[in-house]
């Protein structure tokens, strides 16, 4: 049964909603518009990545195209593209009945004959010859590289294998203006050379050398350069690493940076976001040729040393010590009695060298210069070369478990550097009077010059073949004793057992070299 004389919940609310907007409209005069509603876009804020391009547009002029040229001698002069070279004779030395001369008359290339010249000889068109004879040389485009401008009168800095051997040199500013260059010196130590531009009429943009030991890991760097002979390029990326050790000289000390940097970067700079230079692109670690994000740069406090002298009188003069180190690993420690792996282990004074003169011996190790410690062999050859020579120093030594301290005036490595004399080959080993030295793995006899024993036999199991002894080399000394005889190891070993190290020093001579190792004397 339908309830007629009540409203259903349903009617109310209808009619309620319907009066509402009849309110609304009344109360403004105007209909009410209904809005539809939509979810908010995505946005984030997010940090902005740096922009390079202020410090790009202010340093690019500095940075310059490095052309060289080398003086050769003219093989040919027939308008040929073709170059050969086959087993250090040229094309013209192939016998007449060669199948590449033949291949080449036929269709083209050296020694070819067009139809005006046939039977012609290759003597009168080869070109013009001097009066003996001669072909003429000229100048061959053989290398290039980048460089930077760090004087407004035209002095730039690159490196110098870009311009080793070079005799004509062009340099490309980055709006391609060409303007030829002189050498003012170079340094091979360094891998750095200094160029200069005359050009009095013309100021150029040049940078400055940044404070290289403010640089840290993870800071932000831009390098600029002519990589493959593009001309001005331009990347960035981070420091990845400092004091990287290359092998490619005694004072390697670069900054590995992560910008690509490929052939035809070196000699160009690595800026900071100041648009200083913290380090000279050098050198690249790569299996293919091409970048892979390691790259080594000169730091900018080697590079401005170097080239303050360079361009006072084109030559650069290093403080010289003139002893064979190398670096003391933990095992050496050890075995000295030193507390700490650091300095660095003489292996030998150069006869009438500073160091010799001054009493240093082979087993010290230099452990500070001046009261600055040495940290490794590295550290001591950069700090010698840095002071220069004719200077006094003090140099603090480790010798026989106890420190001492003797005085050093440096000589100059470029005029009193003399070859060491070459040591002499290690002896055959005798064939009688072998003493086996069970403990260390080895078999030694006394040598035929009377002085340290011979290798004859090393165990493959041993630590001593671990550390690269060798059948054949010479031990000459333990713990910087003089050995004659394995009885002479066994006084020495002893000893050091009494003295509560682990490990002895071995001086080991072989291959025309002498370097220590550090064996266990506990090894059974």
């Amino acid at each position: 049964m339908r309830n007629i004389g009540r409203p259903s919940l349903k009617t109310v609310l209808k009619t309620t909603t319907v009066a509402g907007l009849a309110a609304i409209m009344l109360s403004s005069g105007i209909p009410a518009q209904v809005v539809q509603s939509f979810a908010a876009p995505v946005s984030v804020t997010a940090p902005q990545a740096p922009s390079f391009a202020d410090v790009v547009s202010a340093v690019s002029p500095a940075v310059v195209s490095v052309r060289v040229q080398s003086d050769t001698q003219v093989a040919s002069d027939d308008n040929s593209n073709f170059s050969f070279n086959f087993g250090g004779r040229g094309f013209d030395q192939l016998p007449d009945d060669h199948p590449l001369k033949r291949f080449f008359r036929e269709f083209g290339g050296p020694d070819s004959r067009g139809p005006g010249d046939r039977g012609q000889d290759r003597a009168e068109r080869g070109g013009p010859r001097d009066r003996d004879g001669n072909r003429p040389h000229r100048l061959r485009p053989t290398a290039q590289g980048s460089g930077f401008f760090i004087s407004e009168d035209g002095y730039l800095v690159t490196n110098n294998h870009v311009v080793s051997d070079g005799a004509a040199y062009t340099i490309v500013l980055n709006d391609g203006t060409e303007l030829e260059a002189k050498l003012v010196g170079k340094d091979s130590r360094t891998d750095l050379a200094v160029l200069k531009v005359d050009a009095t009429s013309r100021k150029f943009t040049y940078v400055t050398f940044a404070d290289d030991a403010k640089v840290r890991v993870g800071d932000w760097v831009v390098a600029v350069g002519n990589p493959f002979g593009l001309g001005g390029t331009v990347t960035a990326g981070i420091v990845s690493a400092r004091g990287r050790d290359i092998g490619s000289g005694p004072y390697d000390d670069y900054i590995q940076v992560d910008a690509a940097v490929n052939r035809g970067n070196s000699g160009g700079p690595t800026f900071n976001l100041s648009g200083e230079v913290v380090g000279i692109n050098t050198a690249i670690f790569s299996p293919s040729g091409g970048n892979v994000g390691i790259a080594f740069a000169i730091p900018a406090s080697t590079a401005k040393d170097v080239v303050a002298d360079l361009m006072k009188d084109g030559k650069v003069e290093r403080g010289w010590l003139g002893v064979q180190i190398q670096p003391v690993n933990q095992d050496i420690a050890e075995s000295l009695g030193l507390k700490e792996a650091s300095g660095a282990l003489v292996v030998a004074p150069q006869e009438g060298s500073p160091g010799q003169k001054a009493g240093i011996k082979e087993g010290d190790v230099i452990t500070a210069v001046n009261g600055q410690p040495i940290k490794d062999a590295r550290d001591l050859s950069r700090r010698i070369a840095g002071l220069g020579p004719n200077n006094k120093v003090e140099i603090a030594l480790w010798r026989d478990g106890k420190s001492q301290t003797v005085s050093v005036t440096l000589g100059n490595m470029q005029s009193d550097e003399a070859a060491a004399a070459d040591p002499k080959q290690p002896d055959a080993p005798a064939p009688s009077s072998e003493k086996t030295l069970a403990d260390l793995g080895i078999t030694v006899s006394p040598a035929e010059d009377g002085s340290g024993l011979s290798v004859t036999d090393v165990d493959p199991d041993s630590e001593a073949a671990a550390r690269g002894l060798k059948t054949g080399e010479k031990i000459v000394s333990v713990n910087n004793r003089k050995v004659e005889n394995a009885a002479d190891i066994g006084k020495v070993i002893e000893q050091a057992r009494k003295d509560g190290r682990t490990r002895a020093l071995f001086q080991v001579e072989g291959g025309g070299n002498s370097r220590f190792i550090a064996l266990p004397i506990n090894e059974g």
